[in-house]
């Protein structure tokens, strides 16, 4: 199936129904709500410790049936199945889709077996490689070149070998272990390494390079920068004697590596030994829970670490098994479907209720809109709708503060996703308010926030208040501001990775009715390239400079001269 001609789904029966069905229904939260006292119930379901309310979108029963039609017209069950039995899904570099394989816990039956490769017993044997590494510097047995143990992990790395560790390393703080801390390098600017490795001590500091290929530009860059001052520092400390063999021997033990390219891992001075692998199909933004993760192997530990890949596995089976009618991942993106291609929504705010997921946003970005950032289907063909999302969010309440005016009262539609969890890490008290329970105060807003997008306020509401006639149109609320609920019990590592799997499959859902193909990503290579290009006319190649055209050519020599005079 993988290689199947893909389906255009605004040409299916069910996108035409759907079109008519929306055009001849008009949302009406409040009416649906007061004639169906058992709307909620009927839309909220459960993956795993995920409860997902879906009640509040602008959705109706028959909604529902097309969206599943038009999965049903646009196979996605097919390649579903597909992606979980490792066909070459990914089709313009001809890989397997697998990372749902990084989750499987060992002895899962049957064995999975993809181009002749053993992925269960690889995989396994890759995740206890790493863990005996973590162990080994969570103990203390592992020490730096001065015998002292390591107690800053910092994590070089670019796109999904630094978006997913220091989002979810951000999220499980609390189960970090006291005495080690991690830092994350990604950004060429070299402001960025600067500042990761200000204050640190290099006796006591490990760095982790992930890098596949050993080739990205800016983490090789970092990688040598920090090289450089891990050898000056440990030499200004008197830790370091001032020749070759003394330098190898302190990157050896301050500098590992996840990637399948020894020989460059070797050269670079890491000990091949202390490489962590993974396979070209899995894609960088579906890593997190790869070797990517060492750096959160060793903060959080291997336990929390398994508990985290169960948590993934627990949606993938989800995702799998359950039929779609009660599928949530599924069910998910067949609505981010229907508001992309129906209602003309452009963009889709996530709004975590968790301070600790303030980063999950910014890690959704790249899972969502690298993966279905594409105008041409999995077969070449151009599409004739539009596809992917822009993501966007931050946690609340802050962002009720900031940009929630435009959710509520703007002229946009902006579906919005509120996460949240029952029981906080910090179950705090404020003595001054009466002995409030503040993660009741902060959850009674992210119930408020979902209740007034739905239901609004009416002028009559507003008069009612006693509000003055003239400014009752500037306090009325439309309503009818689609949002779903997740609420989880507590951010425990099992939950961090089940809501990264339900939004991995939810991306899945979308690509797979448009037909495209969500896991390659040529769009960030024309601009690496054309950086490569385009270094020289900086640093003094005049040829370099004449060859661009007249607007960047113009911007260099500004830069230029800039730069000689400051």
């Amino acid at each position: 199936m993988s290689s199947s001609t893909p389906v255009d789904p605004t040409g299916t029966a069910a996108f035409a129904a759907l079109q008519t069905h929306h055009a001849e229904v008009r949302p009406d939260l409040r009416a649906w709500f007061a004639a169906d006292p058992q709307r909620a119930e009927r839309f909220t379901f459960d993956a795993a410790d995920l409860h997902v309310d879906l009640s509040k979108n602008l959705v109706t029963e028959e909604t529902v049936r097309l969206l599943l039609q038009l999965a049903e017209e646009t196979r996605v069950a097919d390649r579903l199945a597909a992606m979980f039995a490792g066909e070459h899904i990914n089709t313009t570099e001809d890989r397997a889709v697998l990372h749902t394989a990084l989750r499987r816990p060992a002895g899962t039956t049957p064995a999975l077996t993809v181009d002749g490769q053993d992925v269960d017993t690889d995989v396994q044997a890759e995740l206890t490689k790493m863990y005996a590494f973590a162990e080994k510097v969570r103990s203390g047995e592992w020490t730096g070149v001065t015998g002292k143990r390591i107690e800053t992990v910092v994590n070089i790395g670019i796109g999904g070998s630094d978006l997913g560790p220091v989002m979810v390393y951000e999220a499980l703080q609390p189960y970090v272990q006291e005495g080690l801390s991690c830092r994350f390098v990604s950004n060429i600017d070299p402001t960025d390494v600067a500042e990761k490795t200000r204050g640190l001590d290099p006796e006591t500091t490990l760095f982790i390079v992930a890098s596949k290929t050993f080739g990205t530009l800016e983490t090789l860059t970092n990688a040598r920068l920090a090289r450089t001052w891990l050898w000056e520092r440990l030499s200004a400390a008197g830790a370091l004697a001032d020749d070759d063999e003394a330098r190898r021997g302190a990157v050896a033990k301050h500098f590992v590596a996840v990637s399948t390219a020894l020989d460059k891992v070797e050269a670079f001075g890491i000990d091949p030994a202390n490489a962590f692998g993974f396979w070209d199909w899995v894609g960088g933004r579906y890593s997190v829970d790869s070797t990517i993760g060492t750096s959160l192997a060793i903060a959080v530990g291997p336990e929390r670490f398994t508990e985290f890949l169960a948590g993934f596995h627990a949606i993938d089976e989800h995702t799998r098994t359950t039929p779609f009618e009660r599928n949530v991942p599924v069910l998910m993106g067949l609505l981010n479907v229907f508001y992309v291609n129906v209602v003309g929504a452009h963009t889709h705010a996530v709004l975590p209720y968790a301070q600790y997921l303030h980063r999950f946003p910014a890690y959704l970005q790249q899972l969502t809109m690298e993966s279905n950032g594409k105008s041409v289907r999995w077969d070449g063909s151009p599409v004739t709708h539009e596809t992917g999302e822009v993501f966007w969010g931050e946690p609340g309440t802050n962002g009720q503060h900031a940009f929630y005016q435009l959710i509520h009262q703007g002229t946009r539609i902006i579906p919005a996703d509120f996460i949240a969890v029952a029981t906080p890490a910090h179950p705090l008290v404020d003595g001054d308010g009466g002995d409030a329970d503040v993660h009741a105060l902060f959850m009674a807003n992210y119930f408020a926030q979902t209740k007034a997008l739905a239901f609004g306020k009416t002028a009559e509401e507003v008069r009612a208040e006693g509000t003055a006639e003239e400014i009752v149109p500037a306090r009325v609320f439309s309503g009818n501001r689609p949002t779903t609920s997740i609420l989880a019990p507590a951010l425990t590592p099992s939950v961090v990775g089940q809501l990264i799997a339900l939004y991995e499959h939810i991306t899945f859902v979308q690509g797979a009715v448009w037909g495209i193909d969500s896991f390659d990503q040529w769009g960030v290579e024309l601009g690496k390239k054309l950086a490569l290009e385009i270094a020289p006319a900086l640093t003094g190649d005049a040829d370099a400079l004449a060859d661009q055209d007249p607007s960047t050519g113009a911007l260099i020599r500004h830069y230029l001269q800039r730069r000689a005079t400051a």
